[in-house]
């Protein structure tokens, strides 16, 4: 069931990522619109767009979020590799995504800290300004 799912969920996705399906919903709208007097501007006529928009934006709430946690897991574990691969790299990292947002809330701020007083300018621990000192390092490479 899951593997049928993922693949109509990424057929569909990357289908309606395409400008194809983009002017199909527009047709539909204008199509719509354009029958409005011949419906004389019914309640039935404007329920066939609400009904129809809100059934496509619930279906595509999920697809789009299975799309976003397959990506999401991919890309973790690429960067979990990656941290594996390289020598220097901290394998405590590895895995972090399962910890609270306060949790990593904190491991940013160390790590924020730890650049600013690597580079050696000066900062408030736990300040914002760490995160200035890192991209002052980073553009001063370029």
């Amino acid at each position: 069931m899951d593997r049928i799912f993922t693949r109509i969920a990424g057929l569909i996705a990357g289908w309606t990522g395409q400008p194809a399906a983009f002017l199909l919903a527009l047709t539909v709208v204008l199509v719509w619109g354009v029958t409005g007097p011949l419906f004389h501007w019914s309640d039935t006529w404007q329920l066939v767009i609400n009904t129809g928009t809100t059934i496509v934006t619930f279906l595509m709430v999920f697809l789009i979020q299975n799309s976003q946690n397959r990506d999401a897991a991919a890309m973790q574990a690429k960067l979990d590799e990656l941290i594996r691969a390289v020598d220097k790299a901290r394998g405590q990292f590895i895995g972090i995504e399962h910890l609270t947002d306060d949790q990593i809330e904190e491991i940013r701020t160390a790590l924020e800290d730890e650049a600013a007083a690597e580079s050696g300018k000066p900062h408030k621990p736990g300040k914002r300004a760490a995160a200035h000192v890192s991209v002052e390092r980073l553009l001063d490479r370029y």
